[in-house]
């Protein structure tokens, strides 16, 4: 496998690989190896972030290797003259790459689906209530459980917001990930751009309302690239509480979407 293991800095030689065959013959002058070997490190990042939501059967080698083939695919459809850099367009194919990979496995189990549906429909509803985000211990209340208890099942429902807006994306009907349409910026049709802009908006309008707390742990997960561990030691909590405050905040952000464009 290109990866034989996570904790080695670069993989076993490119050359060898298929992929690396593959590539080579379709190569561009701006996507020669050396610089798949530059941006490897982009492939280790985005895979070290979301395996440490997954449970742990998953192989995270498997990952890694489902990384380094978005990569390589970003290197051959990339094209400078669009105006967005290599390490932007490639990390969103790499990260696309790997949540399709996710979903094919289909690693998560119906109960666990149910549950985090079931909690998304009440933070959606009691919202709409509210005309606010909700506070944990209102969603606790409004589930009939203890503060304890709803923290306990944000952590156990965590895996699942790290794919919920794809989801939400192929259920209003439209084909292929949201990570992938917003990745590929080459040839957007009319209603892609108003996806993207309407989903932007949206997605701005409801971060202005969170609570800050949310909001910054968000900001820094997704625009800063620190790992929920980092950000952690920045707000002097456990990386736990990390998870429990990013899975409402994308439980609730998920939940807004979906509301807004039902209507």
């Amino acid at each position: 496998m290109p990866f034989s293991s996570p904790k080695e800095p670069v993989p076993a030689p490119l050359a060898t690989t298929n992929a690396s065959r593959a590539y080579r013959a379709s190569a561009q002058p701006w996507a020669e190896e050396e610089n798949l070997r530059a941006h490897l490190p982009l492939v280790r990042n985005i895979v070290d972030r979301i395996r440490s939501s997954l449970p742990p059967h998953i192989d995270v080698d498997d990952l890694y290797s489902v990384g380094l083939g978005g990569l390589i695919q970003a290197a051959r459809k990339f094209d400078p003259a669009h105006g967005v850099s290599f390490p932007n367009f490639a990390s969103n194919r790499i990260r696309g790459a790997v949540l399709d990979e996710l979903r094919r496995m289909d690693w998560m189990s119906r109960a666990l689906r149910g549950k985090a549906k079931q909690l998304s429909d009440v933070i959606g509803q009691l919202e709409q209530q509210l005309g606010r985000p909700a506070t944990e211990r209102e969603i606790s209340d409004e589930l009939g459980i203890s503060l304890e208890q709803y923290r306990a099942l944000l952590e156990e429902v965590k895996p699942i917001c790290y794919i919920e807006l794809d989801e939400l994306h192929e259920e209003e009907g439209h084909e292929g990930s949201l990570h992938e349409s917003i990745a590929d910026k080459s040839q957007p049709t009319p209603s892609d751009q108003l996806l993207d802009k309407e989903l932007r908006q949206l997605i701005v309008q409801r971060l202005q309302s969170l609570p800050d707390m949310q909001r910054k742990v968000l900001s820094m997960y997704y625009f800063e690239d620190l790992r929920l561990a980092e950000i952690a030691v920045v707000f002097g909590v456990t990386e736990s509480r990390i998870c429990q405050i990013h899975a409402q905040a994308v439980l609730s952000l998920r939940s807004y979407i979906k509301s807004a464009t039902n209507r």
